[in-house]
This record gives structure tokens, sequence and C-alpha cells, in this order.
């Protein structure tokens, strides 16, 4: 179990890197934005590489980001069935649907993406729409997006066994929104105690 969970430290190391780089892409696609816009308004111009890359960035930070927050238990949860279970239970919950749901569908969708970018890649497809871009690097952000989804799929997987079996910690990190109003409330109590 300690090298598998050799393995999953790598895998987090992996998409934490990768999140932490592509996150920047949403300041790079602001300001693409919006020098489009204010070229549109000012000069009566746009572009249409311009707009595709617009949707190339928002694409790149959704498919690259999905293995970030699923390392950072960022996804949607049901909190309202999972919170009343122990962790234990929760864990047992995650590996239900990492093997029965998330892993069988990211692979899916690489299996189905792969040949939609190779063909596109062979035969040089560019968009339809006059000054747009190639159309292969957003084909072949999909199975990449979704591989690295899966190998943090793998990574929780092995996390949680690991749980489960007791040999690890809990994967689960519970992120309270008001940890941070809590923790100034202390503070302020420690001060006014210490100067009464």
């Amino acid at each position: 179990m300690q090298g598998l969970l050799r393995v999953a430290k790598l895998i987090d190391w992996l998409n934490e890197h990768v999140g932490r780089s592509v996150y920047w892409l949403v300041l790079v696609a602001v300001i693409v934005s919006a020098v489009n816009a204010i070229v549109r308004k000012l000069f009566n111009m746009s572009s249409n590489a311009f707009l595709e890359l617009q949707w190339y960035l928002f694409s790149a930070i959704f498919l690259f980001c999905s293995g970030y927050a699923l390392l950072h238990n960022a996804h949607v949860r049901i909190d309202i069935v999972t919170g009343r279970l122990s962790p234990k239970g929760q864990a047992w919950i995650d590996i239900f649907g990492t093997v029965f749901f998330l892993l069988p569908m990211a692979l899916l969708f690489i299996y189905l993406s792969w040949p939609i970018f190779i063909r596109t890649y062979t035969h040089g497809e560019i968009s339809t729409n006059a000054g747009g871009l190639l159309i292969w690097p957003a084909r072949l952000m999909v199975p990449i997006g979704f591989a690295l989804l899966a190998l943090q799929g793998i990574s929780e997987l092995i996390k949680r066994v690991a749980f489960v079996m007791g040999q690890g910690p809990d994967p689960i990190t519970r992120h309270d929104p008001h940890a941070a109003d809590k923790e100034l409330v202390e503070q302020i109590k420690k001060l006014a105690e210490g100067k009464a």
C-alpha cells in the first residue's frame, strides 16, 4: 500500500502543478476578452480568432483544472447525504462513485475523443469562421483533461482505500467557509482578555 500511496502523491503533485499553472489562464482570458471588447467598441473591428481564443482558454481552464479541483475536494458533493455518515462511510461513498462513475466516464471520454483529435490533426482542420484558429489544439485538450481527471481519480481511490484499511489518514478534507471568521473572533477574544 505504501508504494501505491507514493504513486498517489506523485499524481497529486502533477495535478497541483498543472492546476496552479493553468488557473492563470483565467487572467489571460479576461485580458483577451477585454482587449477584444475595447477594439470592437473603439474601432468597430472584431476578430474571430480572439473569440475562439477565449473559448480555447476557457476549455483549457475547465479541462486541465478538473483534476486539480478533485484533488482539493472542490467538485460538487451531496453533503446532505454524506455529511451524516462517518468518515469511513464517506470514504466508501467516494470509492463507489470513483469506481462506478468517475473512472468509467473519464476513460470513455478519453477513448471517444482521441480518434476525433487524430482525425482533426491529420486533416489539418481549421475553424469554419473567417480568421478562425486551428481546431486540433482544442480537440487535444479533451483527452488530456480527462486523463488528468482519471489520474486524480486513481489517486483519490488509493487514498480512500488506504484510509478504510487503516493505513492512511482521512483524505476527505472538510472546508469550513467560516474558518477565517472563527479564527478572527478567537484572536479578538484573546486580545480582549489580554488587555482586560
